[in-house]
């Protein structure tokens, strides 16, 4: 297998790192989010040319970008890289989270070096349906969204968005005139059902208008009173 790992503790990751190359697979790590999403993508694009399955071993609490948005933002690109969330977040809660928004299996720390194998080993069996070509470049009329770099930027103008918004703006970007559901948003951006603080996804939503929807610009992100919000284009000028 090609094993990728991303975690912050180095005595982890070298655990891991020296325990599989030991079993004959290839392995890679990254050692915070950002980097870790990158590695991921870069590996769900070269799948095709590989005779070996790719899977991700993937730590809940990373510095950048938590485990629940890398599996949220490889979800939303239609990446089907098998998952395992590997964490010391052992709550019936977590679990259900990282399962929802699409790991595939959760060991949780400390884990038996034999039992992740086994289970590395059956996620690479059952393989998952790669979709490498899924677009890496999200637009919305003047509004666009790098995948890769998680950057965004509005007619040209790069957007100071923080780590959370990106994954409010992605998910929003994705499906645009799509209505979500408060529901919705706080189970694909924050992997939770229920709010953590007072009307958090209200408050983001604010922050991502007031970077988006700059004065003199056409508004993209619209309240459905009661229901929820979506990201569209403006309609076309009739004249």
């Amino acid at each position: 297998m090609n094993i990728l790992i991303v975690e912050d503790d180095d005595r982890i990751a070298d655990f891991l790192c020296r325990g599989l190359r030991a079993e004959g697979h290839r392995v890679q790590r990254a050692a915070d989010g950002p980097s870790g999403l990158a590695l991921a993508r870069d590996a769900a694009r070269q799948q095709l040319a590989q005779d070996d399955p790719t899977v991700l071993v993937l730590d809940l609490m990373l510095p950048g970008l938590s485990g629940l948005e890398i599996c949220q933002a490889l979800r939303t690109a239609q990446v089907g890289l098998p998952i395992l969330m590997l964490t010391a977040q052992g709550s019936l809660e977590d679990r259900v989270n990282g399962l929802r928004l699409g790991a595939d299996d959760y060991l949780c720390k400390p884990f038996d070096f034999e039992e992740l194998l086994a289970r590395l080993e059956a996620l690479a069996r059952r393989g998952r349906d790669f979709r490498p070509t899924a677009p890496t470049r999200l637009c919305v009329a003047d509004l666009e969204l790098d995948r890769d770099r998680m950057q965004a930027s509005r007619g040209g103008q790069a957007l100071p968005l923080t780590a959370r918004e990106l994954a409010l703006l992605e998910l929003l970007m994705s499906a645009p005139g799509r209505l979500f559901s408060r529901e919705r948003i706080l189970a694909n951006v924050w992997g939770t059902s229920e709010d953590p603080l007072t009307n958090v996804v209200d408050v983001y939503i604010r922050r991502l208008r007031a970077r988006i929807d700059r004065e003199g610009a056409p508004a993209l992100i619209h309240t459905v009173r009661g229901l929820g919000y979506r990201l569209e284009a403006p309609p076309p000028d009739p004249g």
